[in-house]
């Protein structure tokens, strides 16, 4: 089963190469669940989040203007998958042609996935597979007093 999620934000963790690195969370099901990112990535996600733009588009932004400008569509994000420590997604997309709609699915990093979501308000997903064995109790996050994370 797959379980709608939110971002609660995105913020600075402790992973095994120490503390520092890039985090989003994630909520469903009542659990958070983190992600550790590259700091690339942790900037275009808080871009989308705030709704402020860059002076020039990011490749996040890019691709969704081109998905549009090729008649598609993304419909959501799925987080599906985790081994061995990585998590996987997958992009769940539609394309507008002549003889009807194409359903197309694409592989994807779960950071990309989440940075084009929150840019076209579409639903992110996370199977019950993965909150098992990565959803934590939101109270073993230091927030700082707040619900908001900053990078």
């Amino acid at each position: 089963m797959e379980h709608e999620a939110t971002v609660q934000g995105v913020g600075v963790g402790v992973s095994d190469e120490g503390t520092g690195t890039p985090v989003v969370l994630l909520r469903a099901r009542g659990e958070i669940i983190p992600i550790f990112v590259s700091t690339d990535q942790a900037q275009s996600m808080q871009l989308a989040i705030d709704g402020e733009p860059f002076e020039r588009p990011l490749t996040h932004d890019l691709l969704v203007e081109m998905v549009a400008e090729f008649g598609g569509a993304i419909d959501q994000v799925r987080i599906d998958d985790l081994a061995d420590g990585t998590f996987y997604a997958k992009i769940d997309t539609e394309q507008y042609l002549e003889s009807g709609r194409k359903e197309i699915v694409f592989d994807a990093r779960p950071s990309d996935g989440i940075a084009l979501g929150l840019r076209v308000d579409c639903p992110i997903v996370v199977s019950d597979e993965v909150i098992d064995a990565a959803g934590r109790s939101p109270d073993q996050f230091d927030t700082g007093g707040s619900e908001e994370f900053g990078v």
